[in-house]
């Protein structure tokens, strides 16, 4: 069924077109890219709002989005607030919990953040589509119960990895699941072409905030070595190398929140190896995505970095924090994960060093592992149609 020249708002919450973390940028942008085919496929014509917290960037998108809400914490407070009146005014919601997991791994202030915004959508009524995104675990009981009340009602639960599965059938959860991928594989990109050095290039990126021992600055997320002993060792072996040409990658670029700032993190570092490339600060993730497409292997501890050399086929070891990387690289069958949490500095050195040295061998598992990820999202993008189908017939 068609809908010839129906527009049709659709509310993008825990999006973000101005976010400092390239990562939620992509995700915005490729979720657009999405949800826009497929309202064009049914003659529909789709408006965007993005609801999402303040940031300072230049919006990184075009004339679809109608408008950004930027939250503050009052906005949240009443069926008459500013979020409640913004989720009713959408025909459809689609929420991605800022790309960072539906969890409350990250602090008790975010979990019930992002349980309340979902409820909020469905206390007005609009339905409610969570897109792929990692979910669990859920330390706490409170929130594991609120979270599992929020995803009960919604019109649709999308995971981008089997463990997200694994864990929603673990807490009793009996509904729909699309087990998906992640939306950034959709990203566009064009690789920076650059000349021949007769070397190899290595991008890394470093987390700012596993630089600075995450939030609380006493080893937040439980590494086994210190994260930034870790990544100078594998500096001073890398730079050692007469063979590569190395690139620091910054993917989240905050100067409002300097613990979580990859950019100063990496100036700190490239001050200290004076022969490494400090990339630019990108203006937006399809800049930064074109830049890793040019390099010839990737590192890093930044999901989305990582997300984006996989899905311009560059070969790339993700370093890991949280069991977000294992389900999302995992699914898709790509095992050359390193763990931040058990591996050694010395096992971090020489896997990178392998992905370095195989890269030419691995080309095609990427290729094989980015083909079986946009497959998987392929469930994601039929069931973004369906959803814009029945939200177009109740808004008729």
């Amino acid at each position: 069924m068609e809908f010839p020249a129906k527009k049709i708002r659709v509310g993008l919450l825990w999006h973000s077109a101005k976010s400092a973390n390239l990562g939620v940028g992509a995700l915005t942008l490729a979720n657009i890219a999405i949800v826009e085919k497929a309202a064009r496929d049914l003659g529909l014509r789709a408006e965007f709002t993005i609801i999402g917290w303040k940031d300072r960037r230049p919006p990184c998108t075009g004339r679809q989005v109608r408008e950004i809400v930027e939250l503050r914490l009052r906005d949240f407070v009443g069926s008459s607030g500013r979020l409640a009146q913004t989720l009713r005014d959408c025909d459809m919601v689609i929420d991605i919990s800022a790309g960072d997991s539906f969890t409350d791994i990250y602090g008790v202030k975010r979990a019930a953040t992002m349980i309340a915004s979902k409820a909020r959508a469905l206390s007005v009524g609009t339905p409610l589509l969570l897109a792929p995104q990692t979910i669990g675990p859920f330390r706490t009981a409170w929130a594991r119960r609120a979270a599992m009340g929020v995803m009960r009602r919604a019109t649709l639960v999308c995971t981008r990895d089997d463990l997200s599965v694994e864990f929603l059938r673990s807490a009793g959860y009996g509904g729909r699941i699309v087990a998906a991928s992640d939306v950034a594989l959709r990203l566009p990109f064009e690789a920076v072409a650059r000349p021949p050095s007769g070397r190899c290039r290595v991008g890394l990126n470093v987390s700012g905030l596993l630089f600075n021992g995450g939030y609380s600055g006493a080893n937040m997320f439980g590494l086994r070595d210190s994260y930034a002993d870790t990544i100078r060792a594998l500096l001073d072996r890398l730079t050692a190398r007469p063979d590569l040409e190395v690139h620091l990658v910054p993917h989240v670029l905050s100067d409002d929140m300097p613990v979580e700032d990859d950019h100063a993190a990496s100036a700190i570092l490239a001050g200290e190896f004076p022969s490494v490339i400090l990339a630019p600060r990108f203006r937006d993730p399809v800049e930064a995505k074109g830049y890793i497409a040019g390099m010839d292997a990737f590192a890093g501890a930044r999901m989305h970095a990582c997300i984006a050399a996989l899905s311009s086929c560059v070969p790339v070891l993700p370093m890991a924090y949280s069991r977000k990387f294992a389900g999302l690289f995992g699914g898709l069958g790509y095992d050359r994960v390193a763990d931040l949490r058990e591996d050694s500095t010395a096992e971090i050195v020489a896997s990178v060093e392998a992905v370095i040295d195989d890269r030419d061998a691995l080309r095609p598992l990427v290729r094989d592992c980015l083909d079986r990820g946009l497959a998987r999202l392929a469930l994601y993008e039929d069931a973004v149609a369906d959803t814009l189908r029945q939200a177009a017939m109740a808004a008729a």
